[in-house]
């Protein structure tokens, strides 16, 4: 497996600076319209990283002009942030057209660096056709403004999946089905473990701000709390799935392409959707740890880590097709206790403390179901 270039991980930096974009819009738009946007955002977002994740696996960043492409990549990605908190108002034209250059350009820059190479031509020849149509979409829903611009860009984010799924096909051209992507599994898996990294650093990253703003014992021990919180959904992911599940895609053979799709572009966004609600959860308890949970603090609370584990679980399903019971239950417990809590008036603590107990007890029979497979002899280090 190649490993991530130092240029990648420069490039990743840019969506620090993202996710808490993504985070603050939510919690400045509490509403579900405002957590639709903010998901049209995040996907939006996710294509431009997870294209260039997809490119890198093709490309060798440490060859100067894919560093300037990503380089450049970065200054696109900066500038897409900045237009988050507007991307629905006055900025919305200036999110389009820069999201339209970045994905468009990149494909360009990938038709000229891959000669010599047909079936790369041939997919990134197709792409670029599929983007043509979705860039018109994005553009068009800023000019419109308003519910278009929302329905527009939902469909552009429709046709991209669709375009993903069935091979991005063109008449008289035909598809690039997944069996033909000459994939590094185990590299992408790299990148998008590193995507969940920024994602929870950027969690951390909003309560510390939160915390030097007004710290006393009760903001320490609110703050601990998130942070145990975070800690718990970094401990679900890495500590077991993340090794096994390299080595699962690098050796997946003819399936990794169609594996990788599945596993990378549709259900890691979900668990960084699942981190940046956790995110605003995390700011609301550290401002107003013992008000009563409203619906939207409940939802962010403990939305959030339900959100991250669905993901996940899905994650565990598609790569060891197992039924990971635990996360499911877990789920299932979390998304009973939010109206439990909005009805009792609890507070925002006992909300925050009550997603912690919830991802800890997955955590923890993880360990069990470990050290009773050790006890059997060897097996999948997952099951």
């Amino acid at each position: 497996m190649e490993p991530t270039t130092s240029m990648e991980l420069f490039f990743d930096l840019v969506f620090i600076f993202t996710t808490t974009q993504l985070a603050h819009y939510l919690i400045a738009h509490p509403d579900w319209r405002g957590a639709a946007r903010t998901a049209l955002l995040l996907a939006l977002v996710w294509f431009v990283w997870i294209y260039t994740a997809w490119g890198t696996n093709w490309l060798r960043p440490d060859q100067a002009p894919v560093r300037a492409l990503l380089i450049a990549l970065m200054l696109g990605s900066m500038l897409l942030s900045a237009a988050i908190p507007e991307a629905f108002a006055g900025a919305g034209l200036v999110f389009a057209l820069v999201y339209v250059t970045v994905q468009m350009g990149r494909t360009v820059f990938g038709l000229w660096a891959v000669q010599g190479q047909p079936w790369l031509i041939d997919g990134f020849r197709k792409t670029l056709l599929w983007f043509v149509a979705t860039s018109l979409l994005v553009v068009l829903g800023a000019v419109i403004g308003g519910a278009f611009q929302e329905a527009l860009w939902a469909a552009a984010i429709v046709i991209e999946v669709i375009g993903l799924q069935t091979g991005f096909p063109v008449p008289g051209l035909g598809r690039s089905p997944a069996e033909r992507w000459m994939v590094e599994g185990g590299h992408l898996a790299e990148r998008c473990q590193a995507f969940i990294l920024i994602a929870l650093g950027e969690s951390i990253l909003v309560t510390g701000s939160t915390l030097a703003q007004h710290l006393d014992l009760t903001m320490s021990g609110a703050f601990l709390l998130a942070f145990a919180g975070s800690v718990a959904l970094w401990w679900v992911y890495f500590a077991r799935s993340a090794p096994a599940a390299a080595e699962v895609i690098a050796r997946a053979g003819e399936r990794t392409g169609a594996l990788g799709r599945l596993a990378f572009n549709y259900l890691h966004p979900v668990m960084v959707a699942g981190i940046i609600v956790t995110s605003a959860g995390d700011e609301q308890l550290l401002r107003e740890p013992g008000a009563p949970a409203t619906t939207a603090g409940a939802l962010f609370t403990l939305g959030g880590p339900a959100l991250f584990l669905a993901g996940h679980a899905a994650y565990k399903a598609v790569l060891w097709r197992i039924l990971p019971t635990s996360r499911i239950t877990a789920v299932l417990v979390l998304l009973a206790l939010v109206p439990a809590c909005v009805g009792l008036g609890a507070p925002v603590a006992v909300c925050a403390a009550l997603a912690l107990a919830a991802t800890v007890a997955v955590i923890v029979t993880d360990r069990l179901r470990a050290q009773r497979a050790q006890s059997r002899g060897p097996r999948s280090p997952l099951r």
